[in-house]
């Protein structure tokens, strides 16, 4: 079991600003997504993890090694796939792996070897090793990132919006793919698709100015809100009354018609109850006073 810790994490840049608040959290195996709007603290915090720049105050252990002093103890064990995958033009997908691998200190050429095909093979890229890789679809080139990732067998993996341009079969198929190698690493998905955490994660972390808002087990937090969920069409001209007169968490368009979700303990007169979502639970969370 491999467990990552943060304590009491704080991170200021140089100009003042405060991207990471007193961020204390556990990780363990599985999928873990890191939920966040844009500018959150979300790369910081990944940054940070991976010792591309230390923390103000607090620390990171993982499996008992204070990483935030010695973040080589960290990189070893480390998988990246960032958001935009970039490659080299005129590489097969093979010749690239074998440079990756070397820069990730695998200098046996038969182990390499077998480390790649069987990477290929798992992916399900086996047929396409011998092709340039920026002539992969959006889904093959994600796929091939998490390959490049694995080489070197890390224990933790952490991926950033990994789904994002892909169409829903190869969006499917990525993510059963993670959902795999997540048995035996900790595998970190930071998202802004609630829908991504809510079917793969066996735990969430919302966050936002640099704050940890909430953490706990997808459905646990769902249900937390069960009959707190309300819901109603209206005009798009009544939108300033209801946000004036009632706890609006959430506006969604639907055919042309818009509907507002509200939070309530107690039943809202001419609305109905809807059953919660990990959405519910974000938006709710996000609307909180900090």
């Amino acid at each position: 079991m491999n467990t990552l810790l943060f304590n009491n994490l704080n991170l200021t840049y140089k100009n003042g600003f405060q991207a990471i608040k007193d961020i204390s959290l556990k990780i363990e195996n599985g999928m873990f997504g890191l939920l966040g709007p844009n500018g959150a603290g979300k790369s910081s915090l990944m940054k940070t993890i991976v010792g591309l720049q230390k923390p103000t105050s607090g620390n990171i252990i993982f499996n008992g090694t204070d990483v935030s002093e010695n973040p080589d103890d960290i990189k070893k064990n480390l998988g990246f796939l960032p958001q935009d995958f970039g490659v080299y033009p005129k590489v097969s997908a093979y010749d690239l792996l074998q440079h990756i691998a070397v820069l990730k200190g695998i200098t046996n050429s038969s182990e390499r070897k077998n480390q790649i095909l069987s990477l290929l093979e798992k992916v399900n890229l086996s047929d396409f090793k011998n092709k340039e890789v920026h002539t992969f679809s959006g889904g093959m080139r994600q796929r091939f990132g998490v390959a490049q990732a694995l080489l070197g067998n890390p224990r933790i993996i952490i991926v950033d919006e990994p789904t994002a341009g892909l169409d829903p079969e190869e969006r499917n198929r990525f993510n059963s793919l993670l959902n795999e190698i997540s048995n035996d690493v900790i595998v970190i998905l930071s998202t802004h698709l609630v829908e991504d955490v809510r079917n793969l994660c066996s735990e969430v972390a919302i966050i936002n100015q640099g704050k940890l808002l909430r953490q706990g087990n997808p459905n646990e937090l769902i249900t937390e809100l069960e009959n707190k969920i309300w819901s109603k069409p209206i005009d798009k001209s009544e939108l300033e009354h209801y946000q004036s007169n009632y706890k609006i968490i959430s506006q969604q368009l639907i055919e042309r018609e818009l509907y507002i979700s509200a939070f309530s303990e107690q039943p809202l007169s001419d609305f109905s109850s809807v059953n919660p979502l990990l959405e519910h639970v974000y938006f709710h969370t996000l609307t909180q006073k900090q």
